[in-house]
């Protein structure tokens, strides 16, 4: 499904989970896996341009290569790249060039454990950026993964009913198709107090919105929670056994490339018990089976 995946990667090891992860799907996928670091700003030079000629960039990839070995040996094809640059540019610049269908991202500092959220909700930070520009979905993983056969079998959808969460409804349901996977999709109301009444109005309107495109998928589910939306996205994770969330990578924003990642996308990257996958515009899944409304496998090559 996966033909081409870049996972970003630093120095510090604190990146290990996410290297991980793109390790097993480039595996399970038969990937072409790309580990990049963008050396420059972070660590202080002046100019980045010397890096290359002064032989950093190569000291910079020996380090990665002896750090992930185990890894790496076993993607023997698995390309680990140094180049200077800013960090968000470089990744995208890479991405568009290869066309790459998953970007994986860990925490990306040192400092992650102290101050997670607050990290990630940094305007300008690389993770945001790169969520706002990729032209692939976008996974946040900040634990281990485990490597499954089939690779996700519960997925979750959080929409708030907003355009761009359409396209994360969308993608979830291709996803599901794919694997005959479970599919919950699930909207949070912060304004009303919860009652059966109110969460079956929830549901119908989860149905009505979504029911159409999702036809076909057998296990398919919708649940209305009222309360803080990330803490109900992660209770109901838990409470199905979810190996993957996807969510729209910002909130009712007009323009996807100018809105941060939202609060709520934030709250359940850093705290999830499987990775969350941020969307931000229409993605088609590539090279692969899919199955149609009336259960027949159809071969897919588009890719947005």
């Amino acid at each position: 499904m996966f033909k081409d995946i870049i996972v970003g990667v630093t120095p510090t090891g604190v990146d290990a989970c996410a290297v991980e992860a793109a390790v097993n799907f480039a595996m399970k996928f038969e990937s072409n896996l790309y580990l990049v670091h963008v050396a420059g700003m972070e660590q202080g030079w002046g100019s980045i341009e010397t890096l290359e000629a002064s032989g950093e960039t190569g000291r910079l990839e020996a380090r990665i290569r002896e750090m992930y070995a185990p890894l790496l040996a076993l993607v023997p094809n698995a390309s680990v790249q140094v180049v200077a640059g800013i960090p968000h540019n470089e990744l995208l610049r890479l991405a568009r060039k290869k066309d790459t269908d998953l970007v994986v991202m860990g925490p990306h500092t040192k400092e992650y454990e102290e101050k997670r959220a607050q990290m990630w909700g940094m305007a300008g930070s690389t993770l945001e950026r790169v969520s706002q520009k990729a032209r692939c979905p976008v996974m946040i993983v900040h634990q281990s993964v485990a490597c499954k056969d089939p690779a996700f079998c519960n997925i979750l959808v959080a929409t708030d009913f907003s355009e761009q969460s359409e396209c994360a409804v969308s993608y979830g349901g291709q996803m599901a198709r794919q694997y005959r996977a479970g599919l919950t999709v699930m909207n949070v109301c912060e304004t009303a107090t919860d009652s059966p009444q109110g969460r079956a109005e929830l549901e119908n309107r989860l149905k009505d919105e979504y029911g159409d495109r999702l036809q076909g998928i057998e296990k398919c589910a919708y649940e209305g929670r009222f309360g803080r939306p990330a803490m109900e996205i992660l209770n109901m994770a838990k409470q199905q056994g979810c190996d993957l969330i996807i969510m729209a990578h910002h909130s009712k924003a007009d323009d996807p490339e100018e809105a941060f990642l939202g609060s709520t996308v934030v709250q359940v990257s850093v705290n999830a018990p499987c990775p969350t996958m941020s969307v931000n515009r229409h993605f088609d899944l590539r090279c692969g089976l899919m199955y149609d409304q009336t259960g027949q496998a159809v071969e897919v090559t588009a890719h947005a």
